[in-house]
């Protein structure tokens, strides 16, 4: 399996399988739109005109000309001082996702780069060698510009890469991948570094993550509904059609289909309320919420990633200025999902302590058979509370600020980098929580009367037990925590719900 790259039609499903691993081609048909850009810039040169990041310098240097013999050196030093990046490096998926995207940009054919850069990107990226880059260092405008720095630099043999598990010297990957870097010419270094890959990288994985997590959560929050013999009514498809949101409908949908079957909860149950709390009954209201708002962001982001986002821009015989590095239609969009997975993260503790509370659940406090002797799972409420309230700050935007910079040239930035990896932390902070809650769902179901339940939510219960245990005394819950959020993290669960 492979994944063509022709500048126009990437999508999030085939970034997911490139992040994942998967080879990459490139289309045949864009290596002329390629080839003819780079002609453009050449004959352009040739006049001896002013052109910004070609023969000029940058940002705030843009009014000093550059000679003629130095113009290569301009576009090495230009990645070595903007690789300024600090802190751990991006994942192996995160960081592939960036080659793929920032490939993906100069196949558009208005960047002005030879082909060959473009083919030793995949290339790399065929072999594994993938570039060491730090997490830390990005305004997100102009663009990415550290982030992609620390991405470019193994094209002419320096920074560092990882190989086949190890950290080394870019050029001994190289070597050892049987690659060789190449000589930069005129703007390809400002070409390499002007955009937002770093921040689309980052935040298409997360928010594909984050669209998971939302059928997980239904599938949670329909097991939790089931042992806590919750009203059905709440989930008719009529009650949703008539507010006529999709995620609404699509929630409800699916948390309908895994509870029928069910004889322990609704008209069958003699424990079933009139109504529940919002966190059983307004659950597609909330994660139907939560999945309109990434899929929104869903479209900003596919739009990104087929976009030009260098500066200049070539164009037929001309060379324009612009600002389409500028992240703030992602920034926008990542603070968004941010604020709408946190919120997954939310309702479910709320579930979470409608089945642990005995005045709430009618069960036995905290999920134990012996309370008192035994403290069940109430000390894994304090871990999903905690988790809710880091989610919390994360979940304030990073586009509401912004740091000039390069001598007040940049004066306006997205801060992009900032919202994709405060909704990377989200996300991983959501694992454990619907961890915790599928936890408490397959206990107290084991509480309820010996019914009939759905099919469906059986099979999720048995996986569950599978690898966790039923609680019957205290143990180190914090293991139990660990085996369910694998099993999240996993599609195991999915799979069970025929979801997948």
């Amino acid at each position: 399996m492979t994944v063509q790259l022709d500048g126009k039609s990437l999508t999030l499903e085939k970034l997911v399988r490139i992040a994942d691993g998967e080879r990459v081609t490139i289309a045949t048909a864009v290596k002329a739109r390629v080839v003819r850009s780079r002609g453009v810039v050449e004959a352009l040169l040739r006049t001896g005109k002013a052109l910004y990041g070609i023969n000029t310098g940058f940002g705030g240097l843009a009014t000093t000309r550059i000679p003629e013999s130095d113009l290569a050196q301009l576009q090495v030093r230009l990645l070595r001082s903007h690789a300024a990046g600090y802190g751990a490096y991006l994942g192996k998926p995160q960081t592939r996702a960036m080659m793929a995207l920032r490939t993906n940009v100069l196949l558009r054919g208005l960047t002005g780069v030879r082909f060959e850069v473009c083919r030793l990107l995949v290339d790399l990226l065929n072999a594994g060698v993938h570039p060491c880059v730090p997490e830390k260092g990005s305004v997100g405008a102009s663009g990415d510009l550290a982030p992609l720095a620390h991405l470019a630099l193994p094209i002419i043999g320096e920074g560092l890469c990882e190989y086949r598990g190890r950290i080394m010297p870019a050029r001994s990957a190289l070597n050892r991948a049987k690659l060789k870097p190449i000589v930069l010419r005129e703007k390809e270094g400002l070409s390499l570094i002007n955009g937002t890959q770093a921040m689309c990288a980052v935040g298409s994985l997360a928010v594909a993550e984050a669209l998971r997590l939302a059928k997980l959560a239904d599938i949670a929050a329909a097991l939790s509904a089931e042992a806590r013999s919750a009203n059905v009514d709440a989930f008719d498809p009529r009650i949703h059609e008539a507010r006529l949101h999709v995620g609404q409908m699509t929630s409800a949908k699916r948390i309908q289909r895994l509870l029928q079957g069910s004889k322990l909860c609704g008209k069958h149950s003699p424990t079933t309320r009139v109504q529940d709390a919002y966190s059983f009954r307004c659950a597609p209201q909330v994660h139907g919420a939560s999945i309109d708002a990434l899929e929104y962001c869903r479209a900003v982001l596919e739009r990104e990633m087929n976009a030009a986002t260098d500066n200049p821009l070539v164009f037929d015989g001309e060379i324009l200025s612009g600002g389409n590095f500028h992240g703030q239609p992602l920034a926008l969009a990542l603070d968004f999902a941010a604020i709408a997975t946190a919120e997954l993260g939310s309702i479910s503790e709320r579930r979470i302590e409608q089945l642990i509370n005995p005045a709430l659940s009618g069960l036995p406090a905290f999920l134990t058979p012996q309370p008192g002797t035994n403290s069940g799972f109430m000390a894994a409420q304090y871990l999903a509370a905690s988790l809710v309230n880091e989610n919390k700050i994360y979940a304030s935007p990073a586009s509401t600020d912004s740091i000039p910079t390069c001598a007040n040239i940049e004066d306006h930035v997205s801060m992009g980098m900032t919202s994709a990896n405060k909704l990377q932390r989200i996300v991983e902070n959501i694992y454990p929580i619907l961890a915790v809650e599928f936890l408490c769902g397959a206990q107290a179901r084991d509480f309820r009367e010996k019914k009939t339940p759905a099919p469906r939510l059986d099979r999720v219960y048995r996986v569950i037990r599978k690898s966790v245990p039923r609680l019957l005394h205290d143990r180190i819950i914090s293991r139990d925590i660990e085996r369910a959020a694998q099993l999240v993290k996993s599609s195991v669960l999915e799979k069970a719900a025929g979801l997948l």
